[in-house]
């Protein structure tokens, strides 16, 4: 059975919480406590010596890490990566700018107001990651208004990595109101067999 490391209000931690549900593969979770220093032990080093979750222990022992790479293996030969050279790079697409531009601005705003409490400290940064959050957004309003997810008519893992951030986006201050592309898209993500919520 695989394990994962990982927190249960990371985005990056429920990208893989999600496929292996829709997968309906079993699984067992073992949490990490990233404020208390959980992933700089000397033991979870060896799993992940870049010291982040989440991490994917396969049977055999050996660990996988970055949440978008896991995504990939648990989903190759599935309906949720495309086999078609053109649709399996625009998947890879998506989940490169999810990483490059999503991620860095619509998650640590989030990481600022909904762990840390937004401390007076962080305000201007947070201020800033709006404005990329939003460039952000745009780009993704753009293709949802054209079909209904990032890949064309059908559900796959570049709708996984980008709904992770998106549908908690509130939590960082993120008004979505003024993209109905997007808005509509999160209840089709919902609605996919197997879904199950970040804290489900």
């Amino acid at each position: 059975m695989y394990k994962v490391y990982g927190d249960y209000k990371s985005g990056n931690c429920y990208k893989i919480k999600l496929m292996l549900n829709l997968l309906g593969v079993e699984y067992h979770w073992v949490p990490v406590d990233i404020l208390k220093g959980e992933t700089q032990t000397a033991a979870f080093l060896e799993k992940n010596p870049n010291g982040k979750i989440p991490v994917l222990e396969l049977e055999d022992g050996t660990c996988l890490w970055e949440s978008n790479a896991i995504l990939n293996f648990l989903a190759d030969g599935s309906q949720y990566l495309p086999s078609e050279p053109r649709l399996r790079t625009q998947v890879l697409q998506w989940q490169f700018f999810e990483q490059y531009s999503h991620e860095p601005s619509i998650a640590v705003a989030r990481f600022i107001q909904f762990y840390l409490g937004l401390p007076e400290e962080r305000l201007e940064e947070y201020r800033s990651l709006h404005k990329a959050g939003y460039r952000a957004l745009a780009v993704m309003e753009q293709q949802l208004k054209r079909t209904p997810f990032l890949v064309g008519d059908h559900f796959s893992i570049a709708d996984i990595a980008l709904y992770a951030y998106t549908h908690v986006a509130h939590q960082g201050g993120f008004d979505l109101t003024p993209y109905p592309g997007i808005e509509q898209w999160l209840e089709r993500v919902k609605a996919q067999p197997g879904y199950v919520g970040m804290l489900d």
